[in-house]
């Protein structure tokens, strides 16, 4: 198996797809807008993903967070909100904001179950930092990293009671970015004592079945080298400082922060600690050469990967949809009357 997850080009599998995936035998796939226009299209697609590797369990996975970051959009899904939302809420009443968080994941997470997707790319658990880089912004569930840790768990809660598995990202931490990874590398400057309160979500978390690392360097950690090709912070911080022993993807390689061809950065990433390439862009040259250099995964991450699979598919629903999404607007209304009485 190739120790990678790759990206579809359209609502439907190309027959070059359908050949290569065959071949190279991914661990997974990431879906896109361009991946979505009706429930019953997107189920077909995620069946036929299955069909080509003969296995009912499968990482299929979707940036599906709510407020700005969602792949699966109106009319044919319903809108969720940012997560700075459940932090307004906690500011009120803390525990309301976790269970709306809860109730929000879980209803979410029906939405990816139906149609066959199995890891959602969420919770966000960035802390916030002011003057930094909208690149998260109101994507973080705050400025505070208990508070973060708290909610963050609510989402992984219930994105697992509707058979979905959640992932952690960014690791160790994109709050202080002052650049869009997407556009140039960004180089954090904070001590490593200041750093503790980046990663301390993390660690509150650290046996979340997928985690994501960031595209940053920290120079406190290793000055050279962003986060997902640094075999010093995958292995003394990720997997040491923050305890994560879970399945480790990088962010998209495709963002400009990382230098080098495609598969170079896949290679590099691999090499550093990492278990899966993140390819999102569905180009069949990209990934015929992350294929040819990154070979078949290491004993290790097949373990991490088996781990991860067990944590899909198993839904446990406390409520209807329509009853998650009414009991989160009511924890919501708080905040309202509370708007309404200052």
């Amino acid at each position: 198996m190739t120790p990678a997850i790759f990206g579809l080009s359209g609502l439907t599998l190309t027959a070059d797809e359908r050949a290569f995936f065959r071949d190279a035998d991914p661990a997974g796939y990431v879906l896109f807008g361009r991946n979505f226009e009706s429930r019953d299209q997107v189920r077909a697609l995620t069946d036929d993903l299955r069909a080509i590797h003969g296995r009912d369990k499968l990482l299929i996975s979707v940036d599906q967070e709510g407020g700005r970051v969602v792949r699966m959009k109106p009319p044919v899904w319903a809108t969720y909100p940012a997560g700075e939302m459940f932090d307004r809420l906690f500011d009120l009443a803390p525990a309301s904001a976790i269970e709306a968080a809860r109730a929000n994941a879980e209803a979410l997470g029906h939405d990816l179950f139906e149609v066959g997707i199995t890891c959602a790319l969420a919770p966000v658990l960035d802390v916030r930092q002011p003057g930094a880089h909208d690149v998260i912004g109101d994507r973080a569930y705050g400025f505070e990293p208990l508070r973060v840790a708290a909610i963050g768990r609510a989402v992984l809660d219930g994105l697992a009671r509707a058979g979905v598995a959640g992932t952690i990202k960014h690791m160790p931490g994109h709050g202080r970015s002052h650049v869009d990874t997407h556009k140039e590398l960004p180089t954090v400057t904070a001590t490593a004592e200041e750093l503790e309160a980046d990663i301390a979500p993390f660690r509150a978390l650290h046996d979340a079945p997928v985690g994501m690392t960031g595209h940053l360097v920290f120079t406190a950690w290793d000055a050279s080298r962003p986060a997902t090709q640094s075999p010093i912070v995958i292995e003394q911080v990720i997997r040491g400082a923050i305890g994560f022993d879970g399945l480790l993807m990088t962010d998209d390689l495709d963002m400009e922060a990382l230098s080098g061809t495609v598969p170079e950065r896949a290679e590099a990433a691999i090499r550093a600690g990492c278990d899966l390439a993140l390819n999102c862009w569905a180009k069949l040259d990209d990934m015929a050469g992350i294929c040819a250099r990154l070979g078949t995964m290491s004993a290790a991450t097949a373990a991490r990967h088996a781990r991860a699979l067990d944590a899909f598919g198993t839904p446990q629903p406390s409520a209807e949809q329509a009853e998650l999404v009414a009991k989160r607007d009511a924890l919501f209304a708080l905040l309202d009357g509370a708007e309404a009485r200052a």
